[in-house]
């Protein structure tokens, strides 16, 4: 369940960046970081290398001024109690908790006093992680991928790149609270918008394929992101291809998997934000008096083999919002 060479990679790189400019660094005692991962692999995503980079950037060196302890859970939730706890039982200075809720609570119930900080947590408040986003109490605190607009703005994307689309499938994990959020969001956009909305839910991943399936008639499809999705991205872009139908989804890892665009929270940003939080409470910052971060940084990617597989060509009206594009 853990993999702490490739991380050690990513960190010994991000330190060597840092050293010309090395002679204000800290020199604190060593400090313990633990991270707690649901996704498989979370440690080679591109939003975890954004993590340990920016904390090599900081100063912190691995073997020098920092331990740094990496367990994950790799796609398995009821994993997450016990190895938040045995984290917890090396007394890190600050337990980082990954992607998504359930890492989030996981964390929380298990810290015992250690400062928490979290990653993409679609709805902090409802899913009782912290009491509020400007004071989130209970030594917790991190980012949440809560954004008004979002979905009408994937909506709006899919439109555009079929303009008589009146019915679109959603795939969604109902379990979890962000979904919930996210689609009561999303219904509203089809109404002003004169689109149908059906939902697919998928709980766990025998469900994805059968409810892929069922989706095919779809003028488009969005997919809710969440750590079943996430966790396979890589097959659900290529059903949907095969299906032949245009989709929009949450994390760029989607569109680099093969899908023709993904819409959503810049998360390499999040995640360096979220070292910088784990930095400030290190020098002694509470977690409860550091304000729960909303998403504020956005990003677009498009894909064009997918789009050229599909026999789409996307409009200029995607195509100069595009942040990153995929050829």
């Amino acid at each position: 369940m853990t993999d702490r060479r490739a991380f050690m990679t990513v960190l010994g790189g991000a330190a060597l960046l840092g050293m010309a400019g090395r002679a204000g660094a800290q020199k604190a005692k060593p400090v313990t970081i633990a991270y707690l991962a649901l996704l498989r692999g979370e440690n080679r995503m591109s939003f975890t290398h954004e993590f340990v980079k920016r904390l090599g950037e900081l100063g912190y060196v691995d073997g020098q001024n920092l331990k740094f302890v990496y367990r994950s859970a790799e796609g398995q939730p009821e994993l997450l109690p016990g190895l938040a706890s045995e984290l917890i039982q090396m007394t890190p200075d600050v337990l980082v908790a990954g992607f998504g809720t359930v890492a989030a609570k996981a964390a929380k119930a298990a810290a015992n006093g250690i400062p928490v900080v979290f990653t993409a947590v679609g709805d902090p408040v409802g899913a009782g992680v912290i009491n509020s986003l400007a004071r989130p109490g209970a030594n917790v605190t991190g980012l949440t991928d809560l954004a008004a607009g979002l979905q009408g703005n994937r909506l709006q994307l899919l439109r555009d790149v079929v303009p008589g689309a009146a019915h679109i499938a959603v795939l969604m994990n109902p379990g979890t609270p962000y979904a919930a959020l996210a689609y009561r969001e999303l219904e509203a956009a089809a109404k002003t918008a004169g689109i149908g909305l059906q939902p697919f839910e998928v709980r766990k991943a025998e469900d994805i394929a059968p409810q892929l399936d069922a989706a095919k008639e779809a003028d488009g499809i969005t997919v809710f992101e969440d750590p079943l999705t996430l966790g396979y991205c890589s097959e659900i872009v290529e059903q949907i291809a095969q299906l032949r139908r245009p989709a929009v989804y949450g994390y760029r890892e989607f569109a680099e998997a093969g899908g023709l665009m993904s819409y959503g929270t810049d998360h390499g940003a999040q995640w360096r934000r979220a070292a910088e939080l784990v930095d400030l409470i290190v020098k002694g910052a509470k977690p409860s008096d550091i304000p729960v971060e909303q998403a504020s940084r956005f990003e677009l990617v498009v894909n064009l083999k997918a789009a050229k597989a599909l026999g789409i060509t996307l409009p200029p009206t995607v195509m100069v919002r595009a942040d990153y594009v995929i050829e």
